[in-house]
């Protein structure tokens, strides 16, 4: 149990028998009556957000929640399979599951895979990964890092906007949060 006074963003409560995330908090103090605290909840499943009211002090139940570092291993028809690093016992996790990140993934890539009550809430890919341009307009000579941007696809078929000096068979660093160019690998 977690009192509504310790609510943190990033805080998981169980709340109408799903997980939610707390997105944001504010703890009121009004001049008559008791305080109360006025959060904004993400659900850990569905991705809704929802505003909700707590008393001060009220306890509602904490959600636990697992992070197991999996790497991608391959794709067998529609399922990706992950195996768990340190028991090198293999899961199965569908596209729906994964979410949009699917876009990124690639063999041997490491994520974390966050479970509540044996169901998968959530994948976590790394911050920045490295791809490589398999295809994109060519590049022309002139062409500068502040002249503009072009699409690219890179190797697992995710679509980039790329600055238009990049050209195919380059090395490129993505930011998977945001999906966008970092810059070049060397």
């Amino acid at each position: 149990m977690i009192s509504s006074n310790d609510f943190r963003p990033g805080v998981t409560i169980e709340l109408d028998g799903d997980a939610w995330r707390v997105v944001e908090f504010l703890h009121v103090k009004p001049g008559k009556g008791s305080a109360f605290v006025r959060t904004k909840l993400k659900n850990a499943q569905t991705g809704s957000t929802i505003e909700r009211t707590f008393r001060a002090g009220e306890t509602v139940p904490q959600a636990v929640i697992e992070k197991n570092a999996m790497q991608y291993t391959y794709m067998d028809s529609d399922q990706y399979v992950f195996m768990d690093m340190s028991t090198y016992e293999e899961s199965r996790l569908t596209a729906a599951q994964i979410g949009d990140r699917v876009k990124y993934l690639k063999e041997t890539m490491e994520v974390n895979v966050i479970t509540w009550n044996n169901k998968v809430i959530d994948v976590e890919l790394p911050n920045t990964i490295v791809l490589e341009i398999t295809e994109t307009d060519p590049g022309v000579k002139g062409d500068t890092a502040t002249g503009g941007t072009k699409p690219a696809i890179v190797e697992t078929g995710a679509q980039i906007m790329v600055p238009l000096f990049i050209s195919i068979g380059e090395k490129i660093k993505i930011d998977t949060r945001s999906d966008s160019y970092l810059g070049r690998e060397n």
